[in-house]
């Protein structure tokens, strides 16, 4: 065993487009992990009373990336050597942080929630953006702000910001499978982030 995305996701391991999307890169020869970070609680986008505040307190970010450090290690303890991690929605800023340390060799953040210029500044492994048209967590102009960020150290690493017309936040997981133009641009993504973990991962 040698290489591993490990999908960090931001509604919860029952999104069943994740859990096709792990299908697929474990398809093509990576040994995929789904942790669930939310421990059964993901967000209710249903339930127009769900409390969105009260849930981020208790699902923050921050002891995202705590709960995603054991299960990296867990990994290294078994032999992986080349770990990338792909971060969606509320795990974009998750994934950030694991790219600003030694913990994995590649990321891929997917229309992230809300990331900060320090954030980015601290990245230090291969990272592709992809963002969508409409997205009040990342807008495509903030996110080409960060490419120009990274591209100040292509020399230590490379790094992309791709964005995706005609679509809006969580396009690549949230998308109705009955829709042609929904389904392509989705897996216009999955194809991209695909080819970064066989660039920078396998």
């Amino acid at each position: 065993m040698t290489s591993v995305p490990c999908f960090l996701f931001g509604i919860g391991y029952e999104a069943p487009n994740l859990r096709k999307l792990a299908d697929k890169v474990a398809a093509a020869g990576f040994f995929v992990l789904v942790p669930d970070f939310f421990y059964g609680d993901p967000v209710d986008s249903n339930n127009p009373q769900f409390d969105r505040e009260a849930w981020r307190k208790v699902h923050n970010t921050d002891k995202g990336y705590e709960d995603a450090k054991p299960v990296i290690v867990a990994l290294k303890s078994k032999g992986v050597s080349s770990i990338g991690a792909a971060g969606f929605c509320w795990a974009g800023k998750v994934v950030v942080k694991l790219a600003s340390s030694d913990d994995i060799k590649a990321a891929v953040v997917l229309h992230p929630g809300r990331l900060t210029i320090d954030e980015i500044n601290e990245v230090k492994v291969p990272i592709a953006f992809l963002g969508a048209e409409f997205d009040h967590a990342s807008p495509p102009e903030q996110l080409k702000d960060f490419g120009e960020i990274l591209s100040a150290k292509s020399e230590q690493f490379e790094s992309t910001v791709k964005i995706f017309p005609g679509v809006s936040h969580g396009w690549t997981v949230r998308y109705n499978v009955d829709d042609e133009s929904a389904v392509k641009s989705a897996e216009e993504a999955h194809g991209d982030m695909l080819n970064w973990f066989t660039k920078h991962v396998k």
